[in-house]
């Protein structure tokens, strides 16, 4: 980092946090400065991005979020586990919600709208250009990654996290957190891939051990490698009005 620091910023130039504003030659060093009516433009921004993320979800039924790498090629194993995933939730009835991107989110998406069910992307702006998978059947962009995340947990009755990086890591921890603080749900929350995260099993034995969870605070958290027990155990731990509102598309029991 030490090394790397001097480097990064000059070839990507300043960065984009901001300072109050100052009277001095830093101020135009920095060009960056933080002013009232930057913070207004701001909130108009987010607020305009909630409005029309609310506008194109609000009509979305029981629906799964299914988190994981842009990376996976169509001919990885995880990918033909996430597809068989979107598959799987589209046959119990339930909307499949993904970044939209390509990899994993691509691989939900196609199932499940191969197996007849609904596929919506929320797709993130990237400075490296993201564009929409073809198998969403709505698409919603979104700046913010924290707006975008909101939704994420606004239209979710449960999620569904495959192999990922560090933005998945990101996925994975807010609806974690926003469960074991009681803000959310409890939804069930399932890992798919077992030889993946069993780093992360073992991690969490440990912080565990050291106390800084109980048990019964991570209990919704289950690791699998089946995408039909991964949907059985969403529908037997959704909220019995949340499963009364799904449409199998065959006759379905969990």
């Amino acid at each position: 980092e030490r090394r790397a620091g001097p480097t990064r910023w000059s070839k990507v130039g300043a960065p984009g946090y901001e300072l109050p504003e100052i009277d001095s030659a830093e101020r135009e060093l920095l060009n960056q400065t933080r002013t009232p009516d930057k913070e207004k433009a701001r909130l108009k921004r987010i607020n305009d991005e909630f409005v029309r993320a609310f506008k194109g979800l609000y009509k979305v039924g029981p629906a799964v979020t299914v988190f994981g790498s842009a990376r996976f090629k169509e001919t990885h194993p995880y990918y033909k586990m996430a597809r068989e995933v979107g598959a799987e939730l589209a046959r119990a009835g339930f909307a499949t919600l993904t970044g939209g991107g390509p990899g994993i989110m691509e691989a939900a998406n196609r199932g499940a709208r191969e197996a007849g069910g609904f596929s919506h992307g929320l797709n993130i702006i990237l400075p490296h250009e993201q564009s929409a998978n073809p198998y969403v059947d709505s698409s919603i962009e979104f700046r913010y990654f924290f707006t975008r995340k909101v939704c994420f947990v606004k239209y979710s009755c449960a999620f569904v996290v495959m192999p990922g990086g560090l933005g998945t890591l990101d996925e994975l921890f807010e609806a974690a957190t926003l469960i074991q603080c009681g803000k959310i749900g409890p939804f069930p929350l399932i890992l798919m891939g077992e030889k993946f995260w069993e780093g992360m099993r073992q991690w969490a034995q440990f912080m565990m051990a050291e106390g800084v969870f109980a048990r019964n605070e991570i209990g919704f958290g289950y690791i699998t490698d089946s995408p039909k027990e991964a949907v059985d155990l969403i529908v037997r731990g959704i909220h019995p009005s949340v499963r009364s509102c799904l449409k199998p598309l065959k006759p379905y029991a969990a």
